[in-house]
Order: C-alpha cells, then structure tokens, then sequence
C-alpha cells in the first residue's frame, strides 16, 4: 500500500484526504488545527507531531495550504520537508499560490532530487467532499503520471497545463472569472428582488437564457434558492472571501507580469476587499451579495 503524507487539512483538504484513505492509500497527517487532526484520525489517518515527520516515510507528499507564504515555509523554511522528505518521494502541491513561487519552489525540488507538480484544484468544498474536483497541473509528463492514481481518488477532471507553475497560471485565470462572473450574479439577483422579483424564479430564468454560469446553475449566491450551498447556511464554509481576496491578487500580479490588462479583475478585487474590511472575510465568496444589499 502507497504511503501517502498530507500538509494541510482546512475545507478542502480534510475531505481529499479522506477520500484518499476511502481510496487504500495509507495516510500520515499533519495540521495546526487539533480538530482537523482529530477528524482525519477518526477517518482511519495516522497524526503526525510536524510535517517533518509526517513525510518521513511517505512514498508521496500533498500540501493544501493557504498561500504562497505557507508554502514557502513548509518546503523551503522552517518546515524544512525537503530536507525531511524520503528519497524519490512525490511531491504535490495543490495549494493556490504565485506561479512563481511555485517554479522557485519545484526549482529547489528538484536540487533536491525530486520529483514536484503543482496541482491546484477547482470544484469547491462540495467537490472535495464527492471527490469531484478538477485539478490544473504543471510538471512533467511522468511525474503527473505518478500522480494520476491519487488524483484521481480525490477528482473527476485532470488538466495539464504545462511545465512548472503552469498550473497556477491557470487556476489564477479561472479564479478570476469566478470572483467576475459570482458578482455579475449577485448584482443581477439584487437588481431584481428590489424590483419585485422572485430570486428563484429569476434564478431559473437566468438559468435557462444567455447569462446562465456556474454561479447560477451550482452556487447560487441568494439564500434560499439552492441546497446545499453556503448562501443556504449563513454564508458558512465554502471558499472564503479572505482566500478569494487572495487570489484576485495573485491575478493583478500576474497581469502586471505578463502586461495584460485585468479590469474586471481589479474591479472584483476592490469588491471583495471592502467585503473583507466590513466583517466578511471569513464568509464564503458567494456573500458579496450582502455587501451589494447594503448600498
């Protein structure tokens, strides 16, 4: 049985994780929560005391941290997994970070002597959870090959994206259009409940026509309109408005990098920053809508 190691238990780490165990891998974990620690156990994981020694053993090694800082510090600082890690260990990073910091850090994997892809994922917490997720890979041909066995216990979908880093840049770009198109969806459904209109029959409406998204048709930000989503429990779980900030400015940065203009983007940053700066950040992204019903 493959030994698998795994950094990072937040929202959506803790579901992949178990959905490798529920998979035959054997998992050794490591967290700074001792609630995600205690709920990977009672899935059948084992608990390691740091990162150092959860890798010791491991055939392969997946991080699901929250940005690049983290990431830098678990392989490159004070986590210090590379000097840890077991010789010929894969290394997997799914976390959502800087393509750079993601090419330094396979960079330095490689001096190592190892084998790394960057490997973000997409599909959100409920996709965590049913093992649904997309993931956007950079690597190696042979290296996402090794991985594919693992990524597919915890996804539906497996994009390579290019050499290292390239992984990021896409994530980077979709999450942009997500953040753009979640709050075209909740500018609509405020514009029209406030004339009179029913935000599920508007909902299906939209469904149905030319403005149909994602958002609209599984993540429906108005409560009530949709099960099973963050909008229908307070705002609750989900991807933070915090993380989403986050990301929207790994896209401006990048935009600077490549020079491409990223309007929209800066626009929908703006928006979740004064989000953030009212009491949301720690909501989930879809509640941008409670800032549009306050003005």
């Amino acid at each position: 049985m493959n030994h698998v190691a795994f950094i990072g238990l937040g929202h959506m780490g803790g579901p992949m994780a178990l959905n490798l165990i529920k998979g035959g891998y054997r998992l050794t974990v490591f967290d700074l929560v001792p609630a995600a620690l205690d709920k990977a156990r009672e899935g059948g994981a084992a608990v390691a005391a740091s990162a150092a020694e959860a890798v010791r053993d491991a055939d392969f090694v997946i991080s699901m941290l929250p940005a690049s800082p983290h990431v830098e510090d678990l392989y490159l600082g004070r986590g210090q997994l590379l000097a840890h890690a077991k010789p010929g260990a894969l290394l997997i990073d799914c976390s959502t970070i800087a393509t750079q910091t993601a090419v330094e850090v396979s960079k330095a994997a490689a001096a190592k002597g190892f084998d790394m892809i960057d490997a973000p994922v997409s599909g959100g917490t409920a996709g965590a959870a049913a093992g649904t997720l997309t993931f956007i890979v950079g690597g190696t041909d042979a290296a996402l090959e090794r991985a594919r066995p693992l990524l597919e216990k915890m996804g539906k979908n497996i994009f390579h994206a290019g050499d290292h880093g390239a992984g990021q840049t896409a994530k980077i770009c979709n999450n942009m259009l997500l953040a753009i198109h979640m709050i075209g969806t909740a500018e609509a459904l405020n514009l029209g409940v406030s004339l009179g209109l029913d935000p599920g029959v508007l909902s299906e409406i939209i469904q149905k026509s030319s403005g149909r998204n994602w958002s609209t048709e599984l993540y429906n930000p108005w409560p009530g309109v949709m099960e099973n989503v963050p909008a229908s429990r307070g705002y609750e779980g989900g991807f933070g408005v915090d993380l989403m900030l986050k990301d929207l400015g790994l896209a401006l940065e990048a935009g600077l990098q490549g020079k491409a203009p990223t309007p929209l983007g800066a626009a929908a940053r703006n928006l979740y920053h004064l989000h953030s700066q009212a009491g949301g950040g720690a909501l989930d992204f879809s509640s941008i809508l409670k800032l549009l019903q306050k003005h």
